[in-house]
């Protein structure tokens, strides 16, 4: 199981003109934003432990992987270096025509990727498309 996470704004808070952050403090931001990519992660193992037999979940034997990175970019990176079968991904779609189908970032991997992509749409999502 993998996850990218990207601390939002991170260049402009290390590097941009009118930054006034320490880099300690901006070490401290990072972190906490790869805590958090953590425990949403561990929620997921927890939550698919609740839903499936033991037996199955020692059968698939998940591995953790957290990247930092744009899920775009890092995503399809990964799923080469560990010969990923299936990569599984919620999308909501926001931008653009193929936005409305699958969602950008699920179409960037698709483009990139020789496995299986599976994207999951969030519960009530109601295409704009009639």
């Amino acid at each position: 199981m993998g996850s990218a996470w990207d601390a939002y704004a991170e260049d402009w808070l290390r590097y941009g003109t009118f930054a006034r952050q320490s880099d300690e403090q901006v070490d401290d931001y990072v972190e906490q934003g790869r805590r958090d990519c953590a425990t949403k992660l561990a929620r997921l193992v927890t939550k698919m432990d609740t839903l499936f037999d033991k037996s199955a979940v020692q059968y698939l034997q998940p591995k953790l992987h957290q990247v930092k990175g744009k899920a775009s970019k890092e995503i399809p990176l990964l799923a080469q270096k560990h010969q990923i079968d299936l990569i599984v991904m919620g999308t909501v779609g926001r931008v653009g025509i193929p936005g409305l189908i699958i969602g950008n970032t699920a179409e960037s991997i698709l483009e990139q990727t020789q496995c299986s992509v599976l994207a999951i749409k969030p519960k009530g999502f109601q295409t704009p498309i009639k």
